[in-house]
């Protein structure tokens, strides 16, 4: 009988609260014995459904309210231990928080295929998921890139109503927006939100031809108590999917995707992290993707170019690149915030009065590196600090 063993621990550093009136901010960082970060681990009140997922830096940052002083704080990733801690007692006493190894008696000789998995992951996806009406409010940040330079950014947030990853998205809502200063010379627009590209591109939802894949088992590891299987399935076209998956529960904890053609052409790559509500049911907390093209450089842009004794190229790569956050989970449907679906259009075109106090007193996700770097690039195009471009660029 063949044992895999994890040797790993996790050390949590909680390194710094605020207390603002009625509001405690949170902040912390999540790394394991050797100092390496861990990023997406999911960290909150689960029985409130209050939290948010560490960065790729292992940072997170969220808001509770005096009335949560008593609960406790969890944080679950996968390959490591769930550790819980009362949040009174942290305020009270911030301590460093080690946890002991994990391990998973799981034998491999017992494991079924590979496919088997997937098939029945798919099958109870309904049960194993929030399935009932509810609202996410999402942070939704997109970054569009003109020739390898960041030129543009956008970020939002967004009221989503949903029924999980069984069912299509009901409506959303723009409810906040705010943007940077327009670098771009080519303003390549989506024809819808960038949100539907989310759903859309997500297996869980669009669904798939399971047979068309090659899968093979990659590793086991495990998640919150249970031993979750990682299956990895490549298809003909040189598609990749890998979905974690718990052992007893059929759970689809992570999915990752990617669709790198052999030639030229446009490249896709997306992970969608799911946790769990108070009852134990599945929902989204992260999402990030990135999508690679390439358009044609418009004339009036090679004419200024060529008068100016510049070179041009015919064609000019093209990104999108997309971070999520869902900040909020609301089960109440008598708490659901009232709104009509918005119409599709590209995220620049949503006529929001901006709102500069709410982007202050709001708890954003903690900024990651990729953040900072984007943001960098657009600074230094010009010199100007995100923040004037925030007020110059978002005035009524």
């Amino acid at each position: 009988m063949k044992k895999i063993k994890y040797s790993l621990h996790l050390l949590l550093l909680f390194f710094s609260f605020s207390i603002y009136s009625q509001n405690i901010q949170i902040k912390g960082k999540v790394i394991d014995v050797y100092g390496e970060v861990i990023p997406f681990a999911a960290v909150g009140i689960v029985k409130k459904n209050i939290g948010t997922t560490t960065t790729t830096e292992g940072t997170f940052s969220f808001i509770i309210s005096v009335n949560e002083l008593n609960e406790f704080l969890e944080i679950s990733s996968i390959g490591f231990e769930t550790f819980k801690i009362n949040i009174r007692d942290y305020i009270n006493n911030p301590i460093k928080i080690i946890l002991n190894e994990k391990l998973t008696e799981l034998n491999e000789i017992i494991l079924l295929s590979p496919i088997h998995y997937v098939k029945t992951s798919f099958k109870k996806l309904r049960d194993n998921s929030l399935s009932s009406t509810h609202q996410l409010n999402v942070i939704y940040r997109r970054w569009s890139v003109e020739d390898d330079i960041c030129r543009f950014f956008i970020e939002q947030y967004l009221n989503i109503i949903d029924r999980g990853p069984a069912s299509e998205v009901i409506k959303f809502n723009v409810n906040q927006s705010r943007k940077s200063s327009e670098y771009r010379f080519i303003k390549n627009k989506q024809r819808v939100h960038a949100a539907r590209y989310m759903e859309w591109n997500n297996p869980l939802r669009k669904g798939i031809i399971i047979k068309s894949y090659n899968w093979k088992k990659i590793e086991i590891s495990t998640y919150d108590g249970e031993d979750v299987i990682i299956i990895e399935g490549t298809n003909k076209k040189s598609e990749k999917l890998k979905f974690y998956i718990g052992y007893d529960t059929y759970r689809i904890y992570r999915v990752e995707m990617s669709k790198i053609p052999q030639e030229m052409g446009k490249e896709l790559t997306a992970t969608y992290l799911y946790k769990k509500n108070s009852k134990g049911k599945l929902y989204l907390g992260y999402h990030s993707r990135e999508w690679k093209g390439a358009a044609a450089m418009p004339e009036n842009v090679k004419r200024a170019m060529s008068a100016s004794g510049q070179k041009f190229k015919n064609f000019v790569p093209l990104a999108y690149r997309h971070e999520v956050f869902v900040v909020e989970l609301i089960e109440n449907k008598e708490k659901f915030t009232q709104f009509e679906d918005n119409p599709q259009k590209d995220m620049t075109l949503y006529n929001v009065e901006y709102d500069e106090k709410f982007w202050n007193d709001i708890s954003l996700p903690a900024e990651t590196n990729f953040y900072k770097k984007n943001i960098k690039e657009l600074e230094s195009l010009y010199n100007v600090p995100i923040k004037k471009q925030f007020q110059y660029s978002n005035r009524n």
